[in-house]
């Protein structure tokens, strides 16, 4: 497989892929994210093809084609399918692939796995109405090259919506020191700081690719009960959305 995923990261999420389901797991923090990620995407995504509503009972995305793009065992795409989105989710890790296919055949999703880098749907002709990245773009290896290739994957006026870690003191401390050697809340070597994105260097990178950023939000972790919710802090984790041209 061709492309611009980094063998060692592949090595690593792969080795994930027994326990990614688990709540409690060394995913617990993706679990824990996972609703305010694609809740603020499926608001996005619905509003942006006349489907406004508000909440849960107004994401709807019956009809609309996603490619989850790094999808792991499926946490995004799982949240995807069951609103109506026709799903396709790609990743270069095998073992968190059958994961995937095992747990979304358990809950009766339709969702369409594939073992491939975004380069080669690219070669495909292919084209969704919103690509989604999420926590992927700080592990791969040529940013231009990826966005490049998720450009390409969106179609005329699509959306595209990545999240990631901002590159400041504080996500050194927090996301990496705290959330791997202190608190355990990720397996050690999960992130290497010097590979974050700010988001000037992201907003940077999608207008080359063609994208104009539309919205954009930090993500916010309460220390005592662990939920997520939107604020306007992107000093560790941040959400964009971004429209291509």
């Amino acid at each position: 497989m061709n492309g611009t995923a980094l063998p060692a990261e592949v090595t690593k999420f792969n080795a994930l892929a027994a326990r990614w389901w688990d709540p409690t797991g060394p995913m617990r923090p993706l679990h824990r994210m996972n609703p305010l990620r694609t809740g603020w995407i499926a608001d996005r995504l619905a509003r942006a093809h006349g489907r406004p509503g508000r909440g849960q009972a107004g994401r709807d995305l019956a009809g609309l084609t996603i490619l989850d793009v790094g999808c792991g065992a499926g946490l995004a795409s799982e949240a995807f399918a069951r609103l109506g989105a026709r799903v396709t989710g790609i990743d270069a890790a095998p073992d968190a692939l059958a994961a995937a296919r095992a747990h979304a055949a358990e809950g009766g999703l339709a969702i369409d796995y594939r073992a491939a880098a975004p380069e080669e749907l690219q070669a495909e002709g292919l084209a969704y109405d919103a690509v989604v990245a999420l926590e992927v773009i700080e592990h791969v290896a040529d940013h231009a090259a990826f966005l490049g290739a998720l450009a390409a994957l969106t179609r005329q006026g699509g959306l595209i919506f990545l999240s990631t870690l901002n590159r400041t003191p504080r996500s050194f401390l927090m996301a990496k020191l705290g959330a791997e050697y202190v608190l355990r809340l990720l397996p050690v070597g999960t992130h290497d700081w010097r590979m974050f994105v700010t988001p000037g260097e992201l907003g940077a990178g999608l207008g080359r690719a063609g994208f104009t950023v539309a919205d954009l939000t930090g993500m916010s972790m309460d220390p005592l009960g662990g939920d997520w919710r939107a604020s306007r802090d992107l000093g560790v984790n941040y959400l964009v959305m971004a429209r291509r041209r």
